[in-house]
């Protein structure tokens, strides 16, 4: 997928202060979010391909995960049975050890941090998908991702990859054994479609939405789109 990012266009300016720059840049937190099946993993490396080769330094990561403890704690929430509070308080902790060791560190050095699912994802799975109270969500939220200044850790940009959850059950059908979250029913999948919608609905300017039920290409394209269009990358995309 990378092949396909042909060049950078960077004005001569930037293009000499790139290398002296790229410590002092501030860090730029991106998740990904969408119902399995969405297709959102494909991109991730393309883009970090695209940010590297406009010098930026890139952390790519993952949630549940990220973490040798956090990869355990994944391990458990995708394969053992547990009621809807064991498995947030599980990937709560996942992600606090996760911003402790990875992401605050990767971002105060200027990185890119592209992190694959963040608290977006516990709100549409356990929230929506299976009505687990938010208001309990909300405060695990804040006592794991509260900063010194009381500012709550977000993305600063969200990829909300929004397919038709019919759409997405037809691309996992082949695909591989499903996890404890991929077998479930077509209605759980609406269920936490409705949970991004409402969390996209709620902070539009974090998100940015892409219609993952066109082809790959015409997917990527509306990616490098946003992103430049948001001035985070400047990029000539190769046709197919």
């Amino acid at each position: 997928m990378s092949t396909i990012v042909r060049s950078i266009v960077i004005s001569g300016a930037n293009e000499r202060m790139n290398t002296a720059n790229a410590a002092v840049r501030p860090g730029l937190f991106v998740s990904f979010e969408g119902i399995d099946g969405a297709g959102k993993s494909t991109h991730i490396a393309a883009l970090a391909d695209a940010f590297r080769a406009q010098g930026r330094s890139v952390t790519l990561t993952r949630e549940p995960g990220g973490t040798p403890l956090a990869e355990k704690l994944r391990t458990l929430v995708l394969g053992d049975a547990m009621d809807a509070l064991t498995e947030a308080l599980l990937i709560f902790a996942a992600r606090r050890d996760h911003l402790r060791q990875v992401i605050e560190p990767a971002l105060a050095r200027g990185d890119v941090v592209l992190c694959d699912r963040f608290t977006d994802a516990t709100f549409a799975y356990q929230g929506a998908g299976r009505g687990f109270d938010e208001d309990v969500l909300s405060t695990l939220e804040h006592w794991v991702q509260a900063q010194d200044d009381g500012q709550l850790r977000q993305p600063d940009v969200t990829v909300w990859f929004d397919i038709s959850p019919q759409s997405a059950a037809s691309r996992l059908a082949d695909a591989r054994v499903p996890d404890r979250f991929e077998a479930q029913p077509l209605a759980f999948f609406e269920r936490v479609a409705a949970g991004y919608a409402a969390r996209a609905q709620a902070a539009p300017e974090r998100f940015l939405r892409i219609d993952a039920d066109a082809d790959r290409h015409t997917v990527w394209q509306q990616v490098t789109g946003a992103f430049v269009r948001r001035g985070l990358l400047a990029i000539m995309v190769a046709p197919r």
